[in-house]
């Protein structure tokens, strides 16, 4: 039996005597409160699936179980643990743990019930419960308590990477109130988000970590009580993950025709040219291809032509996000906006896109591109009363100006116009080089690459640098070097990534929150430190509307573009999928995201490709 008194949920008979005497002190504090129990957490609306829904609609529910996918991994794994700061993590490893609640890739932002089967939310969201599946058990058949809950949430924000920390920010404490119900208190906050993004959290075993070190890399087949356990490592090359065939949450409606694969692959290569020739040789059966000219040109070989390969391009409905160079604040170099501006100023896209891309993909403007997030002209009254407070801490073009679109004139024009902003900067043109005109020091910077593929790409901002006399060279690493310069924040300029959601939230302290500046392994890779950005950060997370949430977006992207932290590169509303046709998938499909946990390998199919 559980009831709820003021966000304390008790069960009779359990830890009673112990809470009698504080009742009364809780009874004081406000009037009892009944608070559903649901199967479900939806951002906004409600979700769209009832209590008792079979299937999520997006599967095949009779979809044939068995079979193998193998995938390519690009450049080395130490670790299994993907937790951690230390270590290179392996391809896949999160597919072996549960968590509470599980979301849907055709609705904008709603979890199910997974390891959770009840959830209950504060109307004030002050504090959430979830009430665990007894039935639910770790691989090694131990069940999953709230005990492993509370570990796993105190384990994350205290040992694991900095990302836990911000993400779940604004939680004040985890009670296993008893062995299937935990309570999390939620602070002084108004985030929507964060009782949903605390069901994503991967629930760890408390009894296989005691005695070990979890900060430690280890190599070891680790426990969860996913639907996949490891089956084999050879670090650096091969891992593989078994489908677990006594998975304790199979028949779950939320399962149901999902986790078809019985083995699930991933071979590691140093060079993406090599993994490329593995797949037309049949090595590997699905690439994510990533590269436009690859597309267009690479696929022209005998499997393809005989119909045993298939070229896909699944829409994308999520924002596009920000793929960019970003140039790195901690360094002096780039501390002036102008000198910022005047590197964005070299970037030529419509070069690039004609003699690259094959006319492939769209320039990229915004932080939120592709939504409503995204910001235009000038700034709306609600905007405006966001950015008021922060007037000093702002440039004034935020206020008056309407937000610069890429390529706005011809690369000439932007060139003059970059060689202007470095002057007023302080640099002058001398001997063919770029320096400052107080210390005398040249203008060099250095891109920083693990990946050889995007040398082709960064080779003509090289080049249109060096016309402005700045000096710039690509120094490609294997991937380990590449993480560890990463995390300390060794490097000048990177090619990174801000993935963003229909729902941005807690994620968007650690991508600009002042302090992650100086937190290794943080995703603030600029290196931002700007209070104004840091309550607008805030007000998206207090966002109570859609309306709010855009607004608040709006305004943050708004700042961010005219701080020209990054050099904006270009996007695809969708992604690229090669496979050997031995997979099977229900269409349509789903809306949001590519779930390749709803594709199954087709026996006859697979047949055919092994006997080509």
């Amino acid at each position: 039996m559980r009831f709820t008194v003021t966000g304390v949920c008790l069960s009779a008979g359990i830890g009673m005597l112990g809470l009698i005497s504080s009742w009364p002190a809780l009874l004081q504090a406000a009037e009892p409160e009944e608070v559903p129990t649901v199967h479900a957490l939806a951002l906004y609306g409600d979700p769209a699936l009832p209590a008792d829904f079979d299937h999520l609609p997006y599967v095949n529910p009779e979809a044939p179980k068995g079979g193998s996918m193998i995938s390519a991994a690009q450049g080395s794994f130490d670790s299994t643990n993907p937790f951690i700061v230390r270590g290179t993590p392996a391809a896949g490893s999160m597919q072996i743990y549960d968590t509470l609640l599980e979301s849907s890739a055709d609705e904008p932002f709603t979890m199910y019930g997974l390891l959770a089967e009840g959830i209950r939310l504060d109307p004030q969201r002050r504090w959430v419960e979830f009430d665990l599946r007894p039935e639910a058990r770790f691989h090694d058949g131990e069940p999953v308590t709230a005990e492993d809950v509370v570990f796993s949430f105190e384990t994350l924000v205290s040992k694991g990477a900095p990302f836990y920390r911000a993400y779940y920010h604004d939680v004040t404490k985890a009670i296993a109130v008893d062995e299937d119900t935990v309570h999390f208190d939620l602070g002084d906050t108004k985030s929507r988000e964060l009782p949903l993004i605390l069901g994503q959290m991967q629930i760890l075993p408390k009894h296989f970590w005691e005695g070990r070190n979890f900060e430690a890399v280890t190599r070891d087949a680790l426990l969860g009580s996913g639907p996949y356990r490891i089956a084999q490592v050879d670090p650096g090359k091969r891992i593989v993950y078994q489908r677990v065939e006594d998975y304790w949450g199979k028949d779950l409606p939320l399962n149901r025709g999902r986790h078809n694969i019985d083995r699930q692959i991933y071979d590691y290569y140093r060079d993406q040219t090599v993994a490329l020739e593995a797949f037309k040789a049949g090595n590997i059966d699905i690439r994510i291809e990533s590269s436009a000219s690859n597309w267009a040109t690479a696929y022209d070989f005998p499997a393809m032509e005989q119909g045993l390969v298939k070229k896909l391009m699944i829409p994308d409905g999520q924002p596009a996000g920000m793929q960019a160079y970003v140039m790195n604040l901690r360094r002096n170099k780039f501390q002036d906006v102008r000198v910022r501006e005047a590197i964005n100023l070299a970037f030529d896209f419509p070069w690039l896109n004609k003699n690259l891309f094959y006319d492939a993909y769209t320039s990229t403007d915004s932080y939120f591109e592709n939504s409503e997030m995204e910001a235009t002209g000038l700034p709306s009254a609600d905007e405006l009363a966001l950015l008021e407070p922060w007037r000093e801490k702002l440039p004034s073009q935020v206020f008056d100006e309407a937000l610069p679109i890429a390529e706005p004139e011809g690369l000439r024009e932007r060139l003059a116009k970059a060689l202007e902003l470095l002057q007023q900067a302080g640099y002058t043109f001398k001997d063919g080089t770029m320096v400052n005109a107080d210390s005398g020091r040249p203008l060099n910077i250095e891109i920083l690459l693990y990946n050889a593929q995007f040398e082709r790409v960064a080779q003509p901002l090289l080049r249109n640098l060096a016309r402005l006399g700045i000096k710039g060279n690509l120094r490609i690493v294997d991937v380990n070097q590449y993480l560890n310069r990463l995390r300390s924040f060794d490097f000048d300029m990177v090619v990174g990534g801000f993935a963003q959601s229909l729902n941005p939230g807690n994620e968007q302290r650690e991508y600009w929150g002042s302090e992650y500046a100086d937190r290794p392994q943080s995703r603030n890779l600029i290196g931002l430190q700007n209070p104004a950005i840091d309550a607008l950060v805030d007000a998206i997370n207090a966002a109570d509307t859609r309306e709010s949430l855009d607004t608040a977006a709006r305004a943050l992207d708004r700042v961010l573009r005219w701080g020209f932290y990054v050099v904006p590169m270009y996007h695809l509303p969708a992604t690229r999928v090669a496979i050997w046709d031995k997979f099977g998938w229900p269409e349509p499909f789903p809306q949001y995201n590519l779930d390749l946990s709803v594709w199954w390998v087709a026996p006859d199919k697979a047949k055919a490709i092994k006997n080509r």
